[in-house]
């Protein structure tokens, strides 16, 4: 075991499949064909650049394909996806880190909020590595990869998580009651 090291263990889902029709099974023979549809055949209804330090929402309807690239070099961004005829459904970043893992990849897919806990969209291609030199395990021409496969998108930033704030809203309303309550309370 002297070999062993935390660092060498790889993330994996805390979750697995427990049947063949479980469905944390992407829909492979869907997102193949999806992922060899040639650009001419499709039809493109949007296309634009969102600026540094700025942001835009647009809708994809559901069944069509939206491709996010950066055409200007690495970035970061942030994605925040909901259900257009239901906004109370959307993207669950810590969720999707347990079903697929903290680096999404083709196949995976990101999943919704409870009650709903279902798919809201797949990873069909994935064109994005990092370029993040001393992190990487390998380099090729897109650029490098981590031993365990961290890419651009890694669900990592779940610290906007809505829970998260709530309690820490929580912790702070229960501060200032407790010395609300010291300043008022008689002295013996």
């Amino acid at each position: 075991m002297a070999g062993i090291s935390r660092e060498n263990i790889p993330p994996s889902p805390a979750y697995f499949p427990t049947s063949a029709d479980s469905p944390l099974h992407p829909p492979t023979d869907l997102y193949t064909k999806l992922k060899t549809i040639s650009n001419d055949a499709l039809l493109k209804q949007q296309d634009f650049v969102i600026p540094p330090r700025s942001g835009k929402a647009w809708h994809v309807p559901a069944g069509s394909l939206f491709r996010l690239s950066t055409p200007q070099g690495p970035q970061v961004g942030d994605l925040n996806i909901w259900n257009a005829c239901d906004p109370r459904e959307k993207f669950w970043a810590a969720r999707t880190r347990q079903l697929q893992s903290s680096h999404v990849k083709e196949g995976d897919r990101l999943w919704s909020c409870l009650p709903f806990m279902r798919p809201l969209c797949g990873v069909v291609e994935d064109g994005c590595e990092i370029k993040d030199v001393g992190r990487e395990e390998k380099r090729d021409a897109r650029g490098g990869v981590t031993k365990w496969g961290g890419r651009c998108h890694d669900l990592l930033g779940t610290r906007c998580d809505p829970y998260g704030t709530f309690f820490l809203l929580l912790l702070l309303l229960l501060l200032l009651l407790l010395a609300f309550l010291s300043f008022f309370s008689p002295t013996k």
